[in-house]
């Protein structure tokens, strides 16, 4: 029996974040987890590669972009450095798209497949290589079938600016590419867990206020500190004179804060930014994360329909059976 409306087109995951946030092992997360799971939701997920500067997997590609180019083989032939050979590499995925059509045009509409993106964040906002690539799977009947998957490390929640810079590079990948979207908080596995709910439990003003506090009252011991050595400006070497400037600088308030405080409210305000943290050592982490990915594409809601008929069908032929005994 096949799946009802699919149109004879697999369900694909679009894997991007940054360089390092763990997107590789992420997928190998994702492909191990499903080869555990039970009952009618029991599926294989396969992974593939179009990132065409990769070096090492954690997992076997269904396929691999580098069989058509790769960032080396550029820049080798080309003389290119290694983002202007990455983005010829994808510029030429762009214009042998046939490749990749054909790739996924031999997968049954019942198969699950995560996409391996680049890292470099440009190829989905400054230059809409990667927008153009999902708007040809779109035209060949791919949409309402895919789901992009932002990444993030969970070291990122310890800096406040890297985890604000984070969320507005989420924030504008899925503007741009127009696609359901989820984001992940990788490597949670490596914070305390406690830190990981607090922190996702506030918002970005209140993250923010806190780190402001904190630097306020460092600022003010570092000064107080000074100030008890009853130091003299004018004896003090340019190191100490240095460390008072930065000190009586941070206490006063800078035209910045107003630019960082009107980019924390956005992301409150609207609530576009929201991160499910991902512990790759507990298997209800990895299922929350997969159920709330497959939810985003209704992923499922067809298998359940196939698994009825055929309890059905059997029911039925184990009923003829008996009858005829």
């Amino acid at each position: 029996t096949l799946y009802i409306g699919t149109m004879g087109r697999c369900s694909i995951q679009i894997v991007m974040g940054p360089a390092g946030s763990g997107k590789s092992t992420y997928c190998k997360a994702m492909q191990e987890h499903a080869q555990t799971m039970a009952g009618p939701r029991r599926r294989q997920i396969h992974v593939a590669n179009l990132d065409p500067a990769a070096e090492v997997f954690q997992y076997d590609p269904l396929f691999d972009v580098r069989e058509l180019i790769s960032v080396t083989e550029v820049m080798k032939e080309l003389g290119l450095g290694p983002n202007g050979a990455l983005v010829y590499s994808m510029e030429y995925l762009l214009e042998n798209l046939d490749w990749l059509r054909d790739s996924l045009d031999d997968m049954d509409d019942d198969e699950y497949i995560l996409l391996d993106c680049p890292g470099q964040l440009e190829l989905y906002t400054h230059v809409p290589i990667m927008k153009s690539i999902l708007d040809s799977l779109k035209m060949w009947g791919y949409e309402g079938h895919m789901v992009s998957v932002f990444c993030v490390d969970a070291a990122f929640l310890v800096d406040l600016p890297k985890f604000l810079s984070g969320s507005l590079v989420s924030l504008s990948a899925m503007v741009a590419l127009e696609l359901p979207h989820v984001n992940v908080l990788t490597k949670a596995d490596l914070m305390p867990e406690s830190d990981v709910e607090s922190i996702l439990s506030q918002s970005a003003t209140q993250l923010w206020h806190q780190e402001r506090d904190r630097l306020y009252n460092s600022a003010q011991r570092e000064q107080q500190q000074l100030n008890n050595n009853n130091w003299n400006p004018d004896q003090a070497d340019d190191e100490i004179r240095d460390a008072s400037s930065a000190a009586l600088a941070a206490t006063r308030p800078r035209k910045d804060e107003r630019l960082t405080d009107a980019l924390c409210q956005l992301l409150e305000d609207y609530s576009m930014v929201s991160f499910i943290p991902l512990n790759i050592q507990e298997e209800d982490s990895v299922q929350h994360v997969l159920s709330t990915v497959d939810h985003a594409i209704q992923y499922g809601e067809d298998l359940e329909v196939r698994v009825a008929e055929d309890d059905a069908l059997d029911a039925t032929a184990a009923s003829s059976f008996g009858g005829d005994h």
